[in-house]
């Protein structure tokens, strides 16, 4: 690998929530960098707001954000793969590579390669995994006060026993995703009766 080479991180937040976007997150560090980045999963909220606003501030970043009627229209392994795809059209310089976070080997223009726990081992992608979850923790604060019920703020969308309760009552928002499960068979069996 040339040392010029000019390489993004890539990772995404919210692919199993019940609720909201997936929102995924381009990172290319300069290569200077020093900031002690790691899996945002690993870190503290605290801890990650302060980093998010470091990686905003040293690197190019570019965000993607599919929502959830997206995701009910074409799936989300798809809204997932376009979410990475606008992420990295945002970026200002033109990365050679991309480091993909996971497993799905999705295809993009410029070459990439799938790393597995790559949020854990990777800086750029650990910069990205940190862009992703805060953006979409923002976004899930934003819904936290329009539909209060949920706390969203608490769960961020995800099947916490609360929510779950609620959506078992046929309860659900806008915002709620109608192909995922519980939320689709209770939807399919009302159009049975």
């Amino acid at each position: 690998m040339q040392d010029s080479e000019i390489t993004a991180g890539i990772d995404e937040a919210g692919r199993g929530a019940l609720a909201g976007p997936v929102v995924a997150a381009a990172v290319i560090l300069p290569e200077d960098f020093e900031v002690p980045v790691q899996d945002s999963k690993q870190l503290s909220p605290q801890t990650r707001t302060i980093l998010y606003a470091e990686i905003l501030r040293l690197c190019d970043v570019g965000v993607g954000i599919v929502g959830n009627e997206e995701i009910d229209k074409i799936g989300i392994k798809k809204a997932n793969h376009k979410a990475m795809q606008m992420a990295v059209s945002k970026l200002k310089k033109i990365p050679q590579k991309l480091l993909i976070d996971g497993r799905d080997r999705y295809y993009f223009s410029i070459p990439s390669e799938d790393i597995v726990k790559g949020d854990t081992k990777i800086p750029c992608i650990s910069a990205a995994s940190i862009i992703a979850k805060v953006t979409r923790d923002e976004i899930m604060d934003h819904y936290d006060q329009q539909y209060t019920i949920f706390e969203f703020r608490n769960n961020r969308g995800y099947g916490s026993e609360k929510h779950l309760k609620l959506i078992n009552e046929k309860i659900y928002t806008p915002i709620h995703r109608k192909c995922y499960d519980p939320l689709r068979t209770l939807l399919t069996q009302g159009r049975l009766f």
